[in-house]
């Protein structure tokens, strides 16, 4: 037990000395004014994809390097870098930038590629902000246009699919939101323009339900003189809905609404009868 822990300890101090070493070597280059050394060593840091260190001395190149030989390949590794440490948002600024300061390079059509990519990382979760999921596609759609032929062309309409599809729950959650709320006039609107949107979307069948049940209750709580017409646009989707998706597992919810619908309307005209 005792030759166990020395052993330990022994290989526990080359470990410790060898990480110094190695991380004093790496402080001594990115302070150095040898910058071929310094670019080589970032390099090489790069092959072994030790990019936190290859990024940190790309970055600390690109100053020296502007216009030299190295530019276009310290350019293209930094973006690397940057997109391998989970830089995506700086990497596809990165990227973008090099599109334009190389424009006749052999990378282009990948830095631009990589530059939608990078944004298409940096996307977060529906229930965020998308203003990333936005330029993403906007980026994919500016690729595709650019390089038809490009070997990338079925990945990025993946990725293009995928960020639609992203947008599209974002709209339909904001649509129901309002239902939810009992905002029910706008609920109506948002899920009618969901519709328009996105005429072959999954969640079709749940934005004309919801459509009915928010139009009901937006119409009976209106006034007398609107609930006609409203309880009869009701009527209207019902109809839409019971031909698109006779089967619904909403159908039994949607003929009671439809069934309440046509009684309210016989009482308006009843009532109306009677005042004449």
């Amino acid at each position: 037990m005792h030759l166990m822990k020395k052993t330990l300890y022994y290989i526990f101090i080359i470990i410790s000395t060898f990480a110094t070493v190695s991380c004093s070597g790496y402080e001594k280059m990115l302070k150095s004014t040898d910058y071929d050394a310094k670019f080589n060593a970032a390099v090489k840091y790069y092959n072994e994809e030790r990019y936190a260190r290859a990024r940190q001395l790309f970055e600390n190149l690109t100053l020296y390097y502007r216009g030299n030989e190295h530019s276009e390949d310290i350019a293209w590794y930094y973006g690397q870098c940057l997109k391998e440490s989970g830089f995506y948002y700086t990497a596809a600024y990165q990227f973008k930038t090099f599109t334009k300061r190389f424009p006749y390079s052999q990378r282009v059509e990948e830095a631009a590629f990589l530059s939608a990519y990078c944004k298409y990382l940096d996307s977060p979760s529906h229930t965020l902000d998308q203003s990333s999921t936005k330029e993403a596609i906007t980026e994919f759609e500016q690729f595709a246009e650019r390089y038809p032929q490009s070997t990338h062309i079925p990945e990025a309409n993946d990725y293009l699919d995928k960020l639609r599809d992203k947008l599209m729950l974002k709209d339909y959650e904001i649509a129901i939101g309002y239902h939810n709320t009992e905002s029910y006039r706008a609920a109506v609107v948002a899920l009618n323009s969901f519709l328009n949107n996105y005429p072959e979307s999954r969640m079709r069948e749940d934005a004309m339900y919801y459509i009915i049940k928010s139009g009901y209750e937006y119409a009976i709580n209106s006034r007398e003189d609107k609930m006609k017409e409203r309880l009869q646009q009701v009527i209207n989707d019902f109809d839409k809905f019971a031909t698109s998706f006779n089967n619904s597992k909403y159908m039994t919810d949607c003929q009671n609404i439809y069934t309440r619908c046509k009684a309210e309307l016989s009482r308006i005209e009843n009532q109306t009868q009677s005042s004449n």
